[in-house]
């Protein structure tokens, strides 16, 4: 097996297992439990925040455990807003946005708040300038992704976050940084996000876990109501084998974050490469930001005819973001890209445990298939 969909969701790593099993079987306590089970649970819980908040140098005390983020970012945008609604009701967001900010945005706009959505340039990001002249002094949120998931384009976040504070703005700033978090070296502090979401399972972590990471001072009401986990930020019993699983991802994700930024690095100039050598009418529509993500188009082909042809070599890629299910991409248009490109765009995403060699094979095999595709349609 080739896995090349890695932004999609990573394998659980050995150690990150070996974590969840011990909560599962030895530190089984529930975390609320005042008894020697329970704080032994509780420990391990809080050894796992100090994790999670190490990898972007943040404060123990500003993550939030989640399940996922999907939730983080619904925590964020549906509760953050109407902290500010008596100073305004406009927010800021773009058209490349993941489904799990875009969503929550839409429920809000449908209560009466005002949003504009920016588009991305050529390159998949949106410009400052245009995010810059978005900005009003009735802006209470603006959500913009550090990373995109699809193309690996990096939004100017910080830019944003000195914009606001240059023009005393009282306007909250919310990243979805899943597809950055423990795989681009961050500072929390000094992105000046007021909130950061973040996910286990694209960072070799257990699928059930996420954080939301929240900027000291920052008031943000529960999403979930009901006991007072979390330190009433968010009820529920914690789902400490993931959780577990999440805090030794997150550790081993920083110790090894520069290495591992390296390795992707060369992976993704190696696929590129590749890809361009071996097919004349390639397009490669990312252009820089992250290395662990590369989004090409075969013109004229169709994405998914290319991706069964691939399941059946035993080769692993996606054709938009795993949520949209095979649906074009609400990306990719937002970049205005031509049809034909959007509809022969594929994503090759890029881990600790992607090889050389498996990239090699990967571009022979999509190198063989378009040319039998070509074949076939004269």
């Amino acid at each position: 097996m080739i896995y090349l969909d890695n932004a999609a969701s990573t394998r659980v790593r050995e150690e990150a297992a070996d974590a969840a099993l011990r909560a599962m079987r030895e530190d089984f306590g529930n975390t609320s439990s005042t008894h020697l089970p329970g704080r032994r649970a509780s420990d391990m819980l809080e050894q796992a925040r100090a994790s999670v908040a190490s990898v972007v140098g943040a404060p123990t005390e500003s993550v939030v455990f989640t399940s996922g983020g999907t939730e983080a970012n619904n925590h964020a945008i549906l509760q953050g807003a109407p902290t500010l609604s008596r100073r305004g009701r406009h927010i800021v967001t773009s058209l490349a946005e993941h489904d799990a900010v875009l969503r929550p945005i839409e429920h809000l706009a449908s209560a009466g708040y005002d949003v504009t959505y920016l588009r991305p340039d050529k390159t998949g990001a949106v410009p400052f300038e245009e995010i810059a002249a978005a900005l009003r002094e009735d802006t209470i949120l603006i959500s913009l992704m550090l990373v995109n998931n699809e193309t690996g384009a990096i939004n100017p976040v910080s830019d944003v976050a000195a914009e606001i504070k240059r023009r005393n703005l009282s306007a909250l700033l919310h990243t979805d940084a899943v597809q950055a978090y423990g795989k681009l070296p961050i500072s929390f502090s000094a992105l000046g996000a007021d909130f950061m979401s973040v996910s286990a399972h694209k960072i070799h972590g257990a699928k059930g876990a996420g954080a939301l990471i929240i900027r000291g001072g920052v008031r943000l009401p529960p999403l979930l109501s009901g006991g007072g986990q979390e330190s009433g930020r968010r009820a529920g019993t914690h789902a400490l084998p993931a959780i577990a699983a999440f805090g030794e991802a997150a550790r081993l994700a920083g110790a090894e974050l520069s290495d591992n930024y390296a390795r992707a690095l060369a992976l993704r100039a190696l696929a590129e490469a590749e890809i361009t050598a071996r097919l004349d009418d390639a397009v490669i529509i990312s252009n820089g930001g992250s290395p662990y993500i590369l989004s090409f188009s075969l013109p004229g082909h169709r994405a998914e005819t290319l991706m069964n042809a691939l399941d059946t070599e035993g080769v692993y890629v996606s054709r938009s973001s795993a949520c949209k299910k095979g649906a074009r991409s609400h990306v990719l248009e937002a970049m205005r890209l031509p049809t034909r490109v959007t509809d022969g765009a594929l994503r090759v995403s890029f881990s600790r445990d992607t090889t050389a060699e498996e990239v090699t094979y990967f571009a022979e095999c999509i190198q063989r298939i378009s040319k039998s595709i070509y074949t076939r349609k004269r």
